[in-house]
Formats: C-alpha cells, structure tokens, sequence
C-alpha cells in the first residue's frame, strides 16, 4: 500500500512515450508562436495594468 511519504516502487518510472509527446507538444507551440521573448512579457504586463487600472477607477466611479 502506497501513501504520500512510501510512493511505492513505481513512483520514479518514466513514460518514454509521454516525454515525447510532451516534447511534441512543446516544440509544436514553440514553431507557432516563437520563443516568449521580452516584448510578450511586456505586452502581458501592460494588459495586467490596464486591467487593474481599469478596476480602480470602476471602484472609484461606483463609491
């Protein structure tokens, strides 16, 4: 019987099919959409402001 701390004897084997599927995957989404470089990175970060900025001035108006 297995439980969190005695995983049992199969807790560390791997799944050579599911490692290349994962790797499909990923080198798949890496030919569509490019590496994530810094200008996504400040792209999502300006979203995330407007967004909370967009927030602010919602409660604002209301109160």
């Amino acid at each position: 019987m297995s439980d969190f701390f005695n995983p049992g004897p199969h807790a560390n084997s791997t799944d050579p099919g599911g490692h290349k599927a994962n790797h499909d995957v990923n080198e798949q989404k890496l030919h569509n959409e490019g590496p994530q470089g810094l200008w996504r990175q400040i792209s999502d970060l300006l979203i995330a402001v407007g967004v909370i900025a967009l927030i602010i001035v919602v409660f604002m108006w209301i109160f």
